[in-house]
């Protein structure tokens, strides 16, 4: 029978922090009905996720089953806090944006909104000092995931999910074969940094028909090299005079997290390298 125990960690009282801080977040926002629109939604989810998934590390681990949940417990607590720390700071920044200078807002919904932003903000600030806490320490035997490398993954998918909303309404990909190169560049690096969470966090490395090790390496060249032809591409074929009829801020944004998805696969092959090569 699962017994409680309450230690009184520092990483417990963050975790403890995240929980009360995303749970009203989204129930201020929610409150006498969320805000319209699917940045809201966006949102809402964002709080709702991370809520719903630090509460679930927390019962686990409070009543000891780690060793009978079905992923590995030393990649899956660290990947939540990571992802949740970028969805509440998207969260911290979308909503405002959109949602509290409309000038139409009364006075209750607009305080509503801007406690909502505050405590989003006081979640992500938890979230990472969730990962700093739980993070590799040089020297430290710890899962994938708390390693650098692991970490980058993490925000090299959360970048291209943000693309693919960029680029998807409305479609800026369509109106040249170099553009769909770039989707593809997006969309393949994607599934394969996504599949290293899952085998990570599902313990199932081992059943690659090579060594993760030189998949990781292989897999880290091929993506710099994707992701450097696509950020040239892109804003060669994208900022033309004769495509003025496109929102600027978007083609600009997508060229900006191009680069930056770059910079995170380069370190992250920077980082493969080290631990492949300078280990054996």
């Amino acid at each position: 029978m699962p017994v409680f125990v309450f230690p009184t960690s520092q990483l417990l009282w963050v975790r403890v922090a995240a929980l009360i801080f995303t749970c009203v977040a989204f129930s201020v926002a929610a409150h006498e009905g969320p805000p319209r629109g699917s940045m809201a939604d966006w949102c809402i989810f964002c709080w709702a996720f991370s809520f719903a998934c630090t509460l679930l590390v927390l019962l686990v681990e409070q009543c000891g089953l780690q060793a009978r949940t079905p992923v590995s417990w030393t990649n899956f607590p660290i990947t939540i806090a990571c992802y949740a720390a970028l969805f509440c700071l998207s969260a911290s920044i979308i909503f405002p944006l959109f949602y509290i200078k409309d000038q139409y807002l009364s006075g209750d919904a607009r305080a509503q909104r801007i406690v909502s932003t505050v405590f989003s903000c006081l979640a992500a600030v938890a979230y990472m000092g969730e990962v700093s806490l739980t993070k590799a320490r040089p020297g430290e035997v710890a899962g994938y995931m708390a390693t650098a490398p692991g970490l980058l993954k993490v925000c090299q998918t959360f970048v291209a999910c943000i693309i693919f909303i960029l680029v998807s309404h409305p479609v800026l990909y369509n109106q040249h074969p170099a553009l769909e190169w770039c989707m593809a560049v997006y969309c393949i690096c994607f599934i394969l940094s996504m599949a290293v969470v899952v085998l990570c966090v599902g313990e199932c490395t081992g059943c690659l028909p090579i060594p993760f090790s030189k998949f990781l390496s292989a897999y880290g060249l091929l993506a710099v090299i994707m992701y450097l032809s696509a950020t040239i591409i892109w804003p060669v074929f994208q900022f033309d005079k004769r495509r003025s009829s496109y929102n600027k801020s978007d083609l600009i944004t997508v060229a900006v997290l191009t680069a930056l998805n770059f910079l995170l696969y380069l370190a992250d092959l920077v980082y493969t390298a080290r631990l492949v090569f300078v280990t054996a």
